[in-house]
């Protein structure tokens, strides 16, 4: 990937709302290279436009990142659970002894260990391990700062 195109996304992933003509100004790209530049990006590298939520904020107060395994047979079945599920912020498949791992939002820990005791009782689990998020350290970070790379192109 081109270092321009790194720090179009990077300015993306810092501020997504920024306007072509503030991003022009930073980079010194023509506003009309980044409008083309974005519609590219937005044709598979740019997946989907949204906000990061303070849940808390929202009364969600119980965040738990939990590893799932269970029986070969039942995989699929729990996967389509958890996919479904209210409570699902964001579900990866995983390797390492286990089958999925679901960042889960409740809005407090008697409602999601209901929700984990269920799902407990509804398949047959042969390991799962609850970590729950005590603070939000970093969230979506990656490739939003400027790497040193873009020194030469900003400073011209």
């Amino acid at each position: 990937m081109k270092t321009t195109d790194q720090l179009i996304i990077s300015l993306l992933r810092e501020n997504s709302r920024m306007t072509l003509t503030n991003m022009s100004k930073k980079t010194k790209i023509p506003v009309s290279t980044l409008h083309e530049k974005l519609k590219q990006f937005k044709q598979g590298l740019i997946k989907k436009h949204t906000s990061i939520i303070d849940f808390n904020q929202l009364g969600f107060n119980a965040r738990a990142n939990v590893l799932f395994k269970v029986e070969r047979k039942q995989k699929e079945e729990l996967k389509e659970i958890l996919q479904a599920n209210f409570h699902t912020n964001k579900l990866y498949k995983v390797n390492n002894g286990f089958d999925y791992i679901a960042e889960l939002i409740f809005k407090d820990m008697r409602d999601l260990e209901n929700f984990l005791d269920e799902i407990k009782s509804d398949f047959n689990m042969e390991d799962m391990k609850t970590f729950y998020v005590i603070d939000e350290l970093i969230e979506e970070d990656f490739l939003s700062k400027y790497s040193p790379l873009f020194s030469s192109i900003l400073s011209k």
